[in-house]
């Protein structure tokens, strides 16, 4: 049976559907904003476009100043305009550009997200939680990640914003980057206990799990990710050890709750420790294998650095 015209749903429009020639009319997040002069002397408006398929660069020629106060860099923005080809590269030919209303739209759906998925990461996650036996380790595990706010935080958070510039590097700058990472450090971890039976697997494999909880506050989530202040002034690790400190239950010890801490406190390096030392393998290695996993994320996603 045929759908009557009136009823057919057209398919939202993105950056990766975009071809030469197409109306367009669709929100997207506005990640750049120029004022720029002609060779002619006349203003005219540049913007880069983005959503979760890539970008494209707009440019608006008439009512230059005029559509420029109508919206901000950072923002999602309700564009006008015409697909058009410019030295072999698309680019869109602005008829109007303003801010759109936050109200319906899910900023979300604007920013980029892990490519693996979710749901498979986050029963990875559960798995890797159940090895570790030690009471007070188990118990405090099962709090974090039995807290339903905090958990859709961890399934949320990316690990570190996106590239600002040509030739700076990210290592898992999307939404779900963080329990990425996380599944990622705490596998090695596991694996590298078997190799080494003296290291304390527990602990290692706590650690890993937790070390960077505070990436759950440290971001804010709109057109594009930024720091929250929280994040720009304290930093993730403060952040962690903080959260750590709301679900530690009675049955951990002091012992082992202090040795935990410092290695979220020194997983970027004994410098970041006032004791400017590991104080133990287990800290060292989880070090190593954060170093390791963004390393190797990074030489996939840019290349291998010479």
């Amino acid at each position: 049976m045929t759908l009557p015209v009136s009823v057919l749903v057209a398919e939202p429009q993105t950056v990766a559907t975009l071809r030469p020639g197409q109306e367009v009319d669709a929100v997207f997040a506005c990640s750049r904003k120029e004022r720029q002069i002609s060779r002619t002397g006349t203003p005219y408006l540049t913007v880069e476009l983005r959503d979760r398929t890539g970008t494209i660069v707009a440019r608006a020629f008439r009512d230059a100043d005029v559509l420029a106060g109508r919206f901000e860099r950072g923002e999602l923005v309700r564009v006008r305009g015409r697909v058009e080809r410019f030295r072999d590269e698309l680019q869109l030919a602005l008829l109007t550009i303003a801010r759109a209303p936050a109200s319906d739209i899910d900023p979300s759906s604007f920013l980029p997200v892990a490519y693996r998925d979710l749901d498979e990461l986050d029963g990875f996650l559960e798995h890797l939680a159940r090895e570790v036996y030690q009471p007070g380790l188990r118990e405090l595990l099962e709090r974090l990640l039995g807290d339903g706010q905090l958990r859709a935080q961890i399934r949320r958070a990316p690990c570190t914003l996106p590239p600002s510039g040509p030739g700076r590097f990210a290592h898992h700058a999307y939404l779900g980057g963080l329990l990425e990472h996380t599944v990622a450090v705490a596998t090695m971890a596991l694996e590298l206990c078997t190799l080494h039976p003296r290291l304390d697997r527990d602990l290692l494999l706590c650690a890993a799990i937790v070390h960077d909880l505070g990436k759950t506050r440290e971001f804010t989530y709109g057109a594009e990710l930024a720091y929250s202040d929280e994040g720009r002034m304290l930093g993730h690790i403060e952040l962690g050890l903080r959260l750590l400190a709301l679900h530690v239950p009675p049955s951990l010890e002091a012992e082992r709750r202090l040795a935990l801490e410092h290695c979220v406190m020194t997983h970027h390096g004994a410098e970041t420790s006032a004791s400017q030392r590991f104080a133990s393998p287990e800290a060292q290695a989880l070090h190593r294998l954060n170093a390791l996993d963004v390393q190797v994320k990074a030489a996939l996603e840019h290349g291998v650095s010479r």
